[in-house]
């Protein structure tokens, strides 16, 4: 299981992560989603601890903490859901026209 960590300054780095992390147990990986357009980071990260209660105390301590002028929100992750087929694109007939061949 991972903890999502959300609400995080766009200056935030792995390496301020893994520090902040660390005073709670071992920190195994950390994830920073990016944006595809930009490269810029999204606000939120993914932390895994080495055990549960690693996890539990990391998520007890930091939740509502303010962290480089900012409240976290730390909990853990939800799986991710998986998701249909997109809303946009070519698919369907969303343009109001219908052709017949």
């Amino acid at each position: 299981m991972s903890i999502y960590v959300g609400n995080l300054s766009y200056d935030a780095t792995q390496e301020d992560l893994n520090q902040v992390f660390a005073e709670y147990g071992t920190v195994k990986r950390i994830q920073i989603p990016t944006d595809r357009e930009t490269g810029r980071m999204r606000g939120f990260a993914f932390v895994e601890m080495e055990t549960e209660a690693e996890e539990a105390a990391a998520i007890e301590a930091l939740d509502g903490a303010e962290w480089m002028g900012r409240d976290l929100k730390v909990n853990k992750a939800r799986p991710r859901e998986e998701r249909g087929p997109s809303s946009g694109g070519w698919g369907g007939n969303r343009g109001g026209s219908s052709r017949r061949y």
